[in-house]
């Protein structure tokens, strides 16, 4: 089979490029080298929507965020995730940092940004955001910015892809791209695939594929992001709380998620592991100091858990968006921040480039934007959940006392198009193992039933893929085998 639209990379951009591309009669496919999608960067965003004021105005990836903002509203309403706009300060302590708060409203607003306001009144600021810090002079404040769990969107995004017709391969790492006779030729550790189009989202990595069809011409440095994570309703914010940007980065932030939990982080540490996602003792400390000077009464005894993520930044500092000199070959690299916000812009820039190529882009007949919303148990009216439990007693098996995650909802994500196969497959979407006692309790059930479902031993079962398994065999055979070996010597 020649598949019309072959996609690498499976995060967040790679699938909103396939579900854009599901609504043409094409023939589309995305590879994935994990287990899983969105495993990458995307795993670990911070989950913010910019504005679009903070770039410069030379680089793309400006016009692309603004634009991208204000694609997800429609987005959110077919694909059913969570988004909410609550709107961003960026925080002045000082008051030779108001001009430059001004000089960002003028500029956004000239370029589109809705509702950009500076305010300058402390008692106004402090009625909008009660937690801030009491030394705030003054805030650019962002309404149309928002908060969403790029996960989640990421499994909408795929799951409607899916139901669209475009198929999904995980577990694929690719080894080699020929390109002969206006054909490539993908081979990966899983299988070979052939297409006339090839759309390169490999995040960290699309340096690495871009060069395996003779194209060199741009560096990812990955950049490590460390973040501090507080239990549920530990504290309540409003807003997004920025710094005044610096060259490097927007800044340590301190900001609500869509569950109920805060969070502060990112710092920016240029590093070279590509798979370096550890925490460091100094790089907590770092991110601390810096949330403090917004929020200076975080609840350190709240917190939960510490994780890391790790961005691509390409040598340009701007989004690689390319129709390359290979044809039918589309470099989509280099995407940061904030490609999150961008992602329903960049797979439009990507269609267009697409088109150039010839590509003939006829919607089908039956195309289904909907992804339908997914049952959750916190959703439910007490009536509802009573009906759910007569017709499915899993609905009223509690796994995740934390979360209180039913087993249905457990199965509902494993037998969803691009389902869970790994436990932080479950945990991304539908959160056990996300409350306080990170998993302590429900994993070892949610061992058990995806090892029922998949049909596998609970060897066989990862945390999320290959080498990551939580078991090696049963307590009594390794006991049993120590015996044998005594008695044999």
């Amino acid at each position: 089979m020649i598949y019309d639209v072959i996609i690498i990379g499976g995060g967040v951009i790679g699938c909103c490029i396939a579900r854009t591309l599901s609504k043409y009669d094409l023939k589309v496919a995305l590879i994935e080298k994990e287990a899983d999608i969105a495993s990458g960067t995307t795993k670990a965003n911070s989950g913010v929507v910019h504005a679009g004021y903070a770039a410069p105005r030379e680089y793309s990836k400006r016009d692309l965020c603004i634009r991208g903002n204000k694609l997800y509203t429609q987005a959110a309403e077919e694909l059913n995730f969570p988004f909410q706009r609550i709107g961003s300060f960026v925080v002045a302590l000082e008051e030779n940092q108001i001009k430059e708060l001004e000089e960002e409203r003028k500029l956004g607003i000239q370029d589109g940004i809705p509702g950009l306001e500076l305010i300058l009144d402390k008692q106004k600021i402090k009625y909008m955001e009660p937690n801030i810090t009491d030394n705030v002079v003054g805030v650019l404040h962002a309404p149309s910015a928002g908060i969403v769990s790029p996960y989640e969107m990421t499994f909408a995004l795929a799951e409607n892809a899916a139901m669209n017709g475009v198929k999904f391969f995980r577990n694929h790492k690719v080894s080699k791209i020929k390109h002969q006779n206006y054909i490539f030729t993908i081979t990966t550790k899983s299988g070979v695939f052939k297409s006339r189009n090839v759309i390169n989202a490999a995040g960290l990595f699309a340096r690495k594929i871009s060069r395996m069809v003779g194209l060199d011409y741009f560096e990812i440095l990955p950049r490590k992001g460390e973040y501090i994570l507080f239990d549920r309703n530990a504290m309540h914010l409003n807003k997004i709380l920025f710094p005044i940007p610096t060259k490097v980065s927007k800044g340590i932030l301190v900001c609500p998620t869509l569950h109920g939990n805060t969070f502060v982080g990112p710092n920016a540490q240029n590093i070279n592991d590509k798979k370096d996602i550890s925490t460091t003792e100094a790089g907590l400390k770092e991110i601390l100091e810096g949330g403090r000077l917004l929020v200076p009464n975080l609840p350190l005894r709240a917190s939960i858990r510490n994780f890391a993520g790790l961005r691509a930044i390409p040598d340009s500092y701007d989004f690689i968006i390319d129709n390359t000199d290979i044809y039918g070959f589309i470099n989509v690299a280099g995407i940061l921040s904030p490609g999150l916000s961008s992602c329903f812009a960049i797979a439009e820039k990507v269609i267009g480039f697409l088109e150039l190529l010839g590509v003939e882009l006829k919607i089908k007949e039956d195309y289904n934007p909907i992804r339908p919303k997914p049952d959750r148990f916190k959703d439910l009216s007490k009536e509802e959940l009573d009906r759910k439990i007569m017709e499915n007693a899993s609905w009223g098996r509690i796994i995740c006392r934390c979360e209180t995650i039913p087993e249905a909802e457990i199965l509902n994500a494993i037998h969803a198009p691009v389902g869970a196969t790994t436990v932080d497959g479950i945990k991304f979407r539908c959160r056990p193992g996300m409350g306080r006692c990170q998993g302590g309790f429900c994993r070892p059930r949610v061992i058990e039933i995806l090892s029922r479902e998949l049909n596998i031993s609970y060897e066989e079962v990862t945390k999320r893929g290959e080498d990551t398994n939580f078991l090696v065999g049963k307590t009594k055979e390794f006991v049993l085998d120590e015996l044998r070996v005594g008695e044999e010597e």
